[in-house]
């Protein structure tokens, strides 16, 4: 893994606080055949910048599973509702990113990220295939839009039997690769400012611009706080055929990091008909008070009513 870099000032109109050192896990790739419609109902930026899903309930809304304790399994079901105050099932959601819900499954010690899409049924139970190989507690986080245009970001723990052993976050660089695949994050921050984020995707020691879109976009970001899990969902300024974002190489986002302390960053893009993620650990360090040199003390934030952690 390659040397620590900064971020960049970022200038799309979300608060970050990231700090100085990057990092970066393995680079991994999965087939992928969803269709590339791309829906904007729900695409203005959120003005909660607090992480979501450190609640299972907010703002009248619960995420149930329906089985919060399960084996290890490689092809394992997750299903669970999304209860209204009065205990009913929602059915009716509003399209976020051409879905009705983003589901991430991720391990306490951020192993095993997943982003999956499940499937609705009639009683409004969602169901999704799920690998859940790794035993341990795991957070699922169900990312969603309401009929009215709330959005929410739920989680719950999903405790996964058998012999865990927790690993430490991936050390931090700023470059992963996977195959042809190369990744670098580029950027310097000053914390309290609007900061820049960008991925440049190379393969084979060139640059990648024919990126192919995904959700919308030309890339995906989710941020772990890795301390407690909490949830910042990311995307891209611009959309694909808007005559004005370029398919690659690199894909700038938004990021909101709410406080200092380790962040996970898993970014994913498509090429060649093939979905590919990179994974970057972020370091973010505190302020310093310009005026005494000294770096004040901080305090975690908790999220406003909603539950909500979206940014563009």
């Amino acid at each position: 893994m390659s040397t620590s870099t900064k971020f960049a000032g970022f200038a799309l109109g979300l608060v970050a606080l990231f700090g100085v050192a990057l990092g970066v896990g393995a680079l991994v790739g999965t087939g992928d055949s969803e269709p590339e419609t791309h829906d904007t109902a729900a695409d203005e930026p959120a003005a909660n910048p607090e992480p979501g899903g450190l609640t299972g309930s907010a703002g009248g809304y619960t995420l149930v599973l329906a089985d919060p304790i399960t084996g290890a399994a490689r092809d394992a079901t997750v299903r669970f509702r999304i209860e209204d105050s009065t205990g009913r099932p929602v059915t009716q959601y509003t399209p976020n990113h051409e879905k009705d819900l983003h589901l991430i499954v991720v391990r306490r010690d951020t192993a095993g990220y997943q982003h999956l899409h499940p499937t609705l049924g009639a009683d409004g139970t969602w169901s999704s295939p799920v690998d859940l190989t790794r035993a341990g507690d795991h957070r699922v986080f169900a990312d969603f839009v309401t009929a009215d245009g709330q959005p929410f970001t739920l989680g719950a723990d999903l405790r996964v039997a058998g012999q865990y052993t927790p690993q430490p976050l991936p050390a931090r660089a700023t470059v992963a690769k996977a195959g042809d695949y190369t990744v670098e994050l580029n950027g310097a921050v000053t914390p309290g400012q609007p900061t820049d984020v960008t991925f440049t995707v190379t393969r084979a020691g060139k640059p990648v611009t024919d990126l192919q879109p995904y959700l919308g976009a030309y890339g995906h970001l989710v941020a772990l706080r890795a301390a407690d899990l909490g949830y910042l969902h990311v995307h891209p300024a611009g959309h694909p055929g808007d005559g004005t974002t370029p398919a690659g190489p690199g894909v700038t986002f938004a990021v909101t990091a709410p406080g200092a302390g380790d962040y996970r960053l898993f970014f994913e893009f498509r090429h060649a008909g093939t979905l590919h993620r990179a994974e970057f650990t972020v370091p973010v360090e505190a302020a310093a008070d310009n005026r005494t040199g000294h770096t004040p003390a901080t305090t975690q934030t908790t999220p406003e009513p909603t539950g909500h952690g979206h940014g563009h």
